[in-house]
């Protein structure tokens, strides 16, 4: 019996450069190079309703807002040739404060995230709670909140970062009541959040 194939690593140069040279999004994560997956209808009318209200609040402000289409670095820049503890990721929403803090001068990775929206979804939930927010708060110092949004129930969980470095939680439930984003002077109505949306059977 053959010894079993290990998964190619790659360097960030070279997952860079696919991305970059291909329509697909894909994210990296200590050396292995991962497809996005696809959203349900859900997921994309509650990621909607949130840059719809985000924008419009932070229009005029030194904040702006925006889609799935933005990678975000979190962790140390790495020496070529290195393929460890890194995340290159695609955040459903991300705020940023001031002007952007690009990689390179491709202006397509992100160093200064100030806010992180994700839409939890059955398959990356496990990850958005656990590793990927380990790395966000490790590595990404501009960050202040971080906000895991359920698409089967009107369910915001806020994550704060504190003054001392450590992170507070509020957990908002139900389509009457709204979550205060103080960093960015921001409010999310969860009727707002969730308007049109149809929750599944459980």
């Amino acid at each position: 019996m053959g010894r079993p194939e290990s998964t190619p690593r790659y360097t960030v140069e070279q997952y860079l450069k696919i991305e970059r040279s291909v329509q697909d999004r894909y994210e990296f994560l200590d050396g292995q190079i991962r497809a996005m997956a696809g959203e349900s209808g859900e997921h994309g009318d509650i990621t909607a309703n949130i840059m719809i209200s985000l924008g419009s609040q932070l229009k005029g402000k030194p904040c702006r807002a925006r889609t799935k289409d933005t990678k975000v670095r979190s962790g140390p820049t790495l020496k070529a040739g290195e393929t460890s503890k890194c995340l290159y990721s695609y955040p459903d929403i991300v705020v940023i404060c001031g002007e952007p803090d690009y990689l390179d001068d491709k202006r397509d990775v992100i160093l200064n995230p100030a806010v992180i929206v994700e839409v939890l979804s059955e398959s990356t939930e496990a990850f958005d709670r656990g590793e990927k927010f380990e790395r966000f708060r490790d590595w990404n110092e501009t960050l202040s909140d971080y906000l895991l949004v359920s698409q089967d129930k009107p369910q915001i969980e806020h994550f704060t970062r504190q003054s001392d470095g450590s992170w507070s939680f509020q957990e908002t439930i139900g389509l009457d009541n709204s979550i205060s984003i103080s960093s960015i002077q921001c409010t999310l109505r969860l009727d707002d959040v969730y308007d049109r949306v149809l929750f599944r059977a459980l």
